[in-house]
């Protein structure tokens, strides 16, 4: 099994002598060539850091560009809530309030 470089080059940046490369064999290495000690634990907080900022973007873009799940567009939804209001149904059973609801029941946050 390789280490995981992003999440040591993550872990070490903000060092006084932060990580430069990685060799699986070999291990992190300084500027100035210096072996770097890698800490399991910090390595797995960057990872878990790695992951959840790819999955706060990853949600985002369902939301916003995923087929099925897109939200309506501007218009489309001020159109739906016009309709609601002049139906008397700005509530949840209102289609604007449905529709949103969809989305965000098909993108759930992580």
């Amino acid at each position: 099994m390789g280490l995981d470089h992003e999440a040591i080059y993550e872990a070490y940046k903000s060092e006084k002598k932060p990580v430069v490369s990685i060799d699986d064999s070999a291990g992190a290495k300084d500027a100035d060539g210096k072996t770097v000690v890698i800490d399991d634990a910090k390595v797995a907080a960057a990872r878990k850091a790695l992951d959840d900022a790819a999955a706060a973007i990853k949600y985002k873009s369902d939301r916003t560009t995923n087929g099925s799940t897109v939200y309506a567009s501007v218009g489309d939804q001020l159109d739906m809530l016009y309709k609601d209001i002049v139906a008397g149904k700005v509530t949840t059973s209102g289609t604007w309030a449905k529709h949103i609801k969809a989305v965000k029941d098909a993108n759930p946050k992580p």
